[in-house]
């Protein structure tokens, strides 16, 4: 049985998941996506994967790079994510300069507002249809105070604020 592109999708839409910006730094300059399809594949040792449109113009920079970071995006986040799915038509360098960064061990830029960021090597890239699934080994976690979190549910955002007592 061959299922509908478009049946698929709308499925899709009804599974939440969370908001994050992809990075990667590359000797061509930091470059960056809006991504909601991460998520964890083990704890030991710690590895997530991201996936990505290959014909995305940025692809083969993470095709090539080592460094990954994921940015999971606060209740505040909807903005950057709109830049940096590429809906305000902003420069690669544009886009990162709308808000601050930091560095941690692998040198992808991390955002310093996330609710938490998770600094990567991939360590294996699997094509799948239309996607690339880069696997990621996790090297460093950074968790910030603001642990609210963003949401992508049925085509709209969805802001989660953090309960009391959390971590």
């Amino acid at each position: 049985m061959i299922v509908e592109n478009q049946y698929f999708r709308e499925a899709m839409a009804r599974l939440g998941a969370a908001v994050n910006i992809v990075t990667t730094s590359t000797p061509e300059g930091d470059m960056g996506f809006t991504a909601s399809a991460v998520c964890s594949v083990t704890d030991t040792p710690a590895t997530i994967l991201v996936c990505m449109n290959k014909s995305s113009r940025i692809a083969g920079a993470f095709r090539q790079a080592g460094p990954l970071c994921v940015n999971v995006l606060n209740a505040d986040g909807e903005q950057l994510s709109r830049i940096f799915a590429g809906q305000q038509g902003l420069s690669m360098p544009e886009r990162f300069a709308q808000t601050a960064w930091q560095r941690l061990s692998t040198g992808a830029p991390v955002l310093e507002d996330a609710a938490a960021a998770l600094d990567c090597l991939i360590s294996n890239i699997v094509e799948v249809g239309t996607h690339q699934v880069m696997f990621c080994d996790v090297q460093e976690i950074k968790l910030y105070p603001a642990a609210s979190g963003l949401v992508y549910h049925q085509r709209r955002y969805h802001r989660l604020e953090t309960a009391q007592g959390a971590i």
